[in-house]
């Protein structure tokens, strides 16, 4: 078979198995990356996250990461649904925290994924990431023509926005590869001007260390008083630079049942919330990306809302 066919047998695959975008690149060293990532760093703009210092070649090429790469298929799986809480002063999680953990659910896919292209072509050697390894995802589903990195740092898909989950398979198969599209922002700043903590320091730049997101589930010690008043009802992870996002105007509900928010979910007001024992949250949040942040945490971020409420009244 042809290079045409196989990559025409994947993308089929792919879609078969729920992904919405499924695109491929040349495994090659990121040269346009390596000093954007480096004065990232050394501003110390990763904060808490010290893993994001290491494997830095790794990070730029895929071949030290997986010897032998010849191609990177980048995939989109929507993560999108039109479904809030039924109380609008209750606390919000992240729409992607919403279902089961996505890294289990996207594994599983790319696992088959993988089998399937060795059952069909033969011979071949992959690795499957998601979100778990030294990887530049959203440079490389750009590359793959899947869309542009936006304001925001954000994979923005022209089509349908950016509530996607990333995934890659590394494999050492020559396919024909896909082109880099535009970047669509323009003078667009409705993304930078919307972050009430200014964590878009500027255009496609993020100081983690002012990112409701990065506070809410990374950074383990006390909240940054500085933040107060900032943090609106965000609980675990925020939207608000998708949300404002134009072409997410476009963003379709997925069809995932795994990723379907919990009914009783929806339906805690702010008082449930903060009331919760450690057995509910184990139980709300059984199979969960939540659990990440632990009880602990979240009722240190429940903490800090319930002063902002107060000040606010």
């Amino acid at each position: 078979m042809s290079k045409e066919t196989h990559t025409r047998l994947i993308k089929e695959k792919a879609y078969d198995l729920g992904f919405s975008f499924c695109g491929v690149a040349k495994a090659e060293y990121l040269a346009d990356q390596a000093p954007r990532l480096e004065k990232w760093l050394k501003a110390g703009m990763h904060g808490e996250m010290a893993y994001l210092a290491d494997n830095f070649d790794k990070r730029l090429d895929p071949r030290k990461l997986f010897p032998g790469t010849k191609s990177v298929v980048s995939l989109l799986y929507n993560y999108y649904t039109n479904l809030k809480p039924q109380n609008h002063r209750a606390p919000r999680v992240s729409l992607y925290a919403y279902g089961k953990d996505y890294h289990r659910v996207l594994k599983k896919k790319l696992a088959l994924l993988l089998d399937h292209i060795r059952n069909e072509i033969g011979d071949v050697s992959g690795r499957a990431f998601v979100d778990s390894a030294p990887i530049l995802e959203r440079a490389w589903a750009a590359r793959s023509g899947l869309g542009w990195l936006g304001k925001n740092a954000t994979l923005i898909n022209r089509q349908q926005g950016s509530f996607f989950f990333l995934s890659e398979l590394l494999l050492d198969l020559e396919l024909e590869y896909d082109r880099p599209g535009g970047d669509f922002c323009a003078d667009c700043r409705l993304c930078i001007d919307a972050c009430p903590t200014g964590a878009i320091v500027e255009p496609h730049v993020i100081d983690a260390r002012k990112c409701i997101s990065y506070v809410t589930i990374e950074s383990k010690g006390d909240i940054p008083p500085e933040l107060a008043g900032r943090l609106g009802n965000w609980l675990f992870g925020c939207d608000i630079c998708q949300e404002v996002c134009p072409f997410n105007q476009q963003a379709i509900p997925h069809q995932e049942p795994q990723f379907a928010p919990r009914p009783e979910l929806l339906r805690m007001t702010a008082n449930q919330w903060r009331e919760m024992t450690e057995v509910q949250f184990k139980e709300l949040f059984q199979g969960s990306v939540v659990k990440r942040t632990g009880y602990d945490g979240l009722k240190r971020n429940l903490a800090f809302l319930k002063r902002e409420s107060a000040e606010d009244g």
